[in-house]
């Protein structure tokens, strides 16, 4: 049986055993994480999902994260100007390995979402921000009575 998944902007077909190297998710080494976004489940009867298939996930083990090979990029100005830049970069990424494919039942299997360390970061914001503004509508609302009582 295999499946074809996404995550990170990108597509992978796995089996049972295959060990990738996706973008980064937040989880630590040992996590056992499980990847929803499953576009097709392949075996004795192919399921094709529409964009994607109900219920199906493969769940993975993180064994580690890693970096990238170094990317240079080489800027080089006009002629008469001798201006010239290099730079570096390392992309980050998480090593799993698949351990089950499931084409049904995700929502059961009571595993941790696979989800990247920018999504990560968004919903810790958004938790936080809630509290935040929760104050804010109570001193608009002190400044608004104020006024009123002002003009009055």
């Amino acid at each position: 049986m295999f499946a074809v998944l996404k995550t990170g902007g990108k597509q992978y077909k796995v089996q049972a055993g295959d060990v990738l190297r996706v973008e980064l998710i937040s989880a630590a080494p040992g996590d056992k994480v499980q990847f929803n976004e499953i576009l097709m489940v392949g075996g004795d009867a192919p399921v094709l999902g529409a964009p994607l298939v109900k219920g199906a996930a493969v769940q993975a083990e993180v064994i580690d994260e890693i970096k990238a090979d170094k990317v240079i990029t080489f800027w080089k100005r006009r002629r008469k100007h001798s201006s010239q830049r290099t730079r570096g970069h390392r992309q980050k990424l998480t090593l799993v390995r698949v351990t089950d494919i499931l084409a049904s039942g995700a929502e059961k299997s009571g595993v941790k979402e696979a989800i990247g360390t920018q999504a990560a970061r968004i919903a810790a914001h958004n938790t936080a921000a809630p509290a935040e503004k929760k104050a804010a509508p109570k001193k608009a609302a002190a400044k608004k009575a104020e006024t009123a009582e002002a003009k009055e």
